[in-house]
């Protein structure tokens, strides 16, 4: 009878640390996936970044009196380079969309350059960077949900406090940007 005892006990003892080391393994697995995939919409925005002084370049042939939308162009390039945080860069981020819609916007007025075929594959290879920025940062904020709930369900949630896992932070869009634009016709 002692034996039997003995061994449920093991087994007991076995089956919780398992449990222990399955919930802890789970939250570093998530917080990773959450870290790889904000470096994910970094390698994408520093593409994004590359390709700009070219773009600015190539409109700057045709629009040279167009001063401040190419200096607006270049703040929110620099800003998204310096950004130290998912707030930083989500902001910053936002700042250099605007801005290259306004210089797309001045292309707009220059046929010649439209027709431009170095401008035309610029223009192609940042808006593939674009539709990639968006894929990544819909993956990044769902990584973010499932570490989240991993944080905060039951029972990971007293392992996420014990071993001090925090909640990370989705990547935000800023609130003018959510607003049902206005069509007339």
């Amino acid at each position: 009878m002692n034996l039997l005892l003995i061994i449920i006990l093991i087994i007991a003892i076995l089956f919780v640390v398992g449990t222990i080391i399955h919930l802890y393994n789970n939250l570093v697995n998530l917080r990773n996936r959450v870290k790889n995939s904000y470096s994910q919409i970094e390698v994408q925005l520093k593409r994004r970044n590359d390709l700009i002084p070219n773009l600015v370049e190539t409109v700057k042939g045709y629009a040279g009196h167009e001063k401040e939308v190419f200096e607006n162009v270049t703040k929110a390039r620099s800003s998204v380079m310096n950004a130290s945080n998912i707030d930083e860069a989500s902001a910053a981020d936002n700042q250099l969309t605007g801005a290259l819609k306004s210089l797309f916007a001045v292309a707009e007025n220059y046929p010649e350059l439209k027709a431009n075929s170095n401008f035309q594959q610029l223009q192609s290879e940042l808006t593939e960077t674009e539709d990639k920025i968006s894929y990544s940062r819909q993956f990044y904020n769902d990584m973010v949900l499932k570490y989240n709930n991993a944080c905060e369900q039951f029972p990971s949630s007293l392992f996420a406090k014990w071993f001090n896992f925090h909640e990370a932070e989705f990547y935000k869009v800023p609130e003018g940007e959510t607003a049902v634009p206005e069509v007339k016709f």
